[in-house]
């Protein structure tokens, strides 16, 4: 059985806004400016030089295939071999076998975050006999006639195709404003394609978003808004004060980040000198779209405070004489949890 696979991430981007407000001893009514730089995210597994899919624990190994399957048997059909056994890693493995079976295996770390197994589930079908065969704390597996649980078919340059599609469920944030989710979303399609002397199998997940463009506006005191890229590289150095050492340029833009991943924000006048100005930022929120005034949104700041009905609470990050800048009142900052606009 020959295998072929095509795995793209979801993508998702949010834009980010702020109203802030500067004075010594009163809030002024000024226009308020923004400077957005949208950052993206999506839930693509870690890059291939950190990610192998052969490393599974030893005690979490499910035997693949039969067990007297070659080596070379064992990478056809898509799975790992040790030395002792073939097994499935920790990716999506579809399966189709002669006598008319769907045999799909998804892992725990099919996406970044990682899945909840037991939220996966076929689309086109609540029959009882089409939910998992078994779960484990890494492995969802799946196993059902081609002909069962909502399959279609169809007839393709001399092949039988069987069709179907899973999902995952996944938390969602509910707002006055949008919805939003921090949970890897996993949608796939997958076939078994039948002829008098062949079978395959294709898995195809495709879901994308187009990037959104900077958006960048000016009122009577300029500010900017940027996104920490920096690390910490030194021995006693602490996450907040590495990612603040330096920040992505305009060019970099989009930036990619996983979800859950934590977003260092630093919001700041510009070209003003006085040490008694002193910026505040009053509500600070985020878009799917390069307008500020556009829905869904998700409140990041209210009133200058973390949103509270936010389950991954926003983080303000204190500025002072040891943050590194000339004029710590010119300037806030403040972290969040990476996250996806969802269609309620």
């Amino acid at each position: 059985m020959d295998l072929f696979k095509r795995l793209i991430g979801v993508v998702a981007a949010v834009i980010l806004a702020c109203d802030v407000t500067a004075g010594r001893q009163w809030t002024p009514d000024l226009q308020k400016p923004q400077l957005q730089h949208p950052p993206q995210q999506s839930n693509v597994l870690p890059p291939a030089d950190s990610f192998d899919k052969c490393q599974v624990e030893e005690g979490q190994k499910i035997r693949c295939g039969t067990r007297d399957v070659t080596p070379e048997r064992c990478e056809a059909i898509n799975c790992c071999f040790d030395g002792f056994q073939c097994y499935y890693g920790k990716a999506v493995t579809v399966q189709c076998t002669s006598d008319g079976q769907f045999v799909v295996v998804v892992a725990r770390d099919a996406t970044w975050p990682h899945l909840e197994v037991d939220s996966i589930s076929l689309l086109e079908t609540n029959d009882p006999s089409c939910t998992a065969v078994d779960f484990t704390s890494t492995f969802a597996i799946f196993q059902f006639p081609v002909t069962a649980c909502g399959t279609t078919m169809s007839e393709e340059n001399g092949y039988i195709v069987y069709e179907n599609h899973m999902s995952s469920s996944y938390e969602v944030g509910i707002g006055p404003k949008g919805s939003i989710t921090r949970d890897s979303h996993f949608e796939l399609l997958f076939q078994c394609r039948y002829s008098g002397t062949a079978v395959e199998a294709l898995i195809m997940e495709v879901n994308d978003l187009p990037p959104p463009m900077p958006i960048a506006a000016t009122g009577p005191l300029r500010v900017e808004l940027k996104l920490g890229s920096g690390q910490c590289r030194s021995k006693g150095c602490r996450e907040g004060e590495g990612a603040y050492s330096s920040f992505y340029s305009p060019t970099e833009y989009p930036v990619t980040k996983m979800l859950r991943e934590e977003i260092f924000v630093q919001v700041n006048l510009v070209e003003r000198s006085d040490p008694n100005i002193i910026l505040n930022l009053e509500h600070c929120w985020a878009t799917s779209t390069p307008s500020p005034h556009s829905f869904p949104q998700w409140d990041l700041l209210v009133n200058g405070c973390p949103y509270s009905d936010d389950h991954y609470l926003t983080k303000v990050v204190p500025v002072d004489a040891s943050s590194g800048v000339q004029y710590p009142n010119h300037y806030k900052r403040f972290t969040f949890k990476m996250f996806a606009f969802v269609d309620k």
